[in-house]
């Protein structure tokens, strides 16, 4: 099967989550994704996740989420031997994706300016917390400073609870698809002019940008944005109500759908209500409308009530537990979490989650995330080194790891 990218081959140098986010995207689509990983440790994620014996064997279900279907080749870069080995390996690359904090790679003698010499088509993305200019460049960041920072929080919640993280680290998460959107524009016009690129995702930047809607309310009309918990600043009824059995999303965001809502639930009274019959005045009288459509919705259970709203064109959704969610026909149907094969006979098989899109046909399942430096020597190989030249760079410590008959997921020749 031939997937978009096809025959790209991606260094992917990154850890934790924003950059191996952007390579597990980038190799489901069919490159070949070679993690460039510390021989000690290797990618942080590998010891996080809420399996210990997992994380003991350096396999943590954090790493489990975004590294299937990957290679893992363990250099030390800091090692001369292992920035050469590196060096070669560019060359047969389309792509280094990295996370380091600006200026690192530089100072190993690794920045996009030297690794182009080397291959000109070269694409480089490095994801950093602020970018690799401005004030704050060099200041650490992790998720949860960037939430903080963005102005996120400060509109996550409500006047009681914010300002409030998500409950997942969504900065990262954005910044990991800005840069595997970017990686593939990039790609189009290498082909086209057979150049290379170098592209600056700043989590920062990119958690900003998908505030769009608050982030113009403030640039175009001064209003300042506030945490308004469930409810939903552009429409109302908008948010989170109360029903027999406990709370149920509804977002009754056009007029026919208001006016279909009212009938619904028994009120056809408040279509004509002046306080509620027109958009503005609802979102004035928000609280004297909820209150009115709790009570009756207080009637019916939640499951209910949704199948009701749902099939007379009113959008409403049960709120759902993530064991909840994972357990219903609709991800079921479109087989949206995938089993792995096994890492080894008799052993755990592991699921992961495909993208968030489908093509129109189906995605390979990859291999099991790949054990720290499982396809070191291979490539060593591959890149003319000699058995006796692999024995020195081992036991320099500039590489390590062993190939044990692992298949690779999505490896293609060029």
């Amino acid at each position: 099967m031939s997937l978009p990218l096809t025959g790209i081959r991606v260094l992917d140098l990154s850890n934790v989550l924003a950059g191996p986010f952007c390579g597990y995207h980038l190799s489901r689509l069919g490159a070949e994704v070679i993690k460039i990983e510390n021989p000690n440790g290797g990618d942080l994620a590998r010891r996080l996740g809420s399996d210990p014996q997992r994380a003991e064997r350096l396999q943590g279900l954090s790493f489990v989420a975004v590294n299937a279907g990957k290679q893992s080749v363990a250099l030390d870069l800091k090692s001369e031997s292992g920035r050469e080995v590196l060096l070669r390996l560019v060359t047969e690359a389309d792509v280094v994706l990295e996370n380091f904090r600006p200026k690192v790679m530089e100072r190993l003698g690794l920045g996009f300016d030297v690794l182009c010499k080397h291959n000109p088509l070269l694409v480089y993305c490095a994801i950093s917390g602020f970018g690799h200019s401005g004030p704050w460049s060099a200041r650490p960041a992790y998720d949860q400073i960037v939430q903080a920072l963005s102005g996120a929080m400060s509109v996550t919640g409500d006047t009681a609870s914010a300002p409030l993280r998500t409950g997942f680290p969504i900065s990262d998460t954005i910044a990991g698809l800005t840069a595997a959107f970017a990686i593939s524009a990039a790609l189009v016009e290498q082909r086209r002019t057979g150049r290379g690129r170098f592209i600056d995702v700043s989590l920062l930047e990119a958690t900003v940008a998908a505030m769009g809607w608050v982030v113009s309310n403030y640039l175009n009309a001064g209003v300042e944005p506030q945490p308004m918990g469930n409810e939903n600043f552009t429409a109302a009824p908008s948010g989170t109500f109360s029903t027999e059995t406990g709370p149920l999303n509804i977002s009754a965001n056009e007029q026919k759908q208001y006016q279909a809502l009212c009938d619904l639930i028994g009120r056809p009274e408040l279509k004509t209500d002046p306080r509620f019959a027109k958009r503005e005045m609802r979102k004035v009288n928000r609280a004297a409308l909820n209150a009115e459509l709790n009570e009756a919705l207080s009637r019916k259970p939640a499951e209910e009530w949704e199948l009701q709203m749902n099939a007379a064109g009113v959008p409403a959704g049960c709120v759902l537990t993530v064991a909840q969610i994972l357990r219903q026909p609709q991800l079921l149907d479109r087989r949206f979490v995938e089993t792995l094969p096994p890492e080894q006979a008799g052993a755990q098989p592991l699921r992961i989650t495909r993208p968030g899109f489908r093509l129109n046909e189906e995605f390979p399942v990859p291999s099991p995330p790949p054990t720290l430096g499982a396809d070191t020597e291979r490539w060593l190989q591959r890149l003319g080194y000699s058995a006796e030249a692999i024995a020195e760079l081992v036991a320099s410590g500039a590489v390590a790891g062993k190939t044990v008959g692992r298949t690779t997921g999505g490896h293609h020749e060029r």
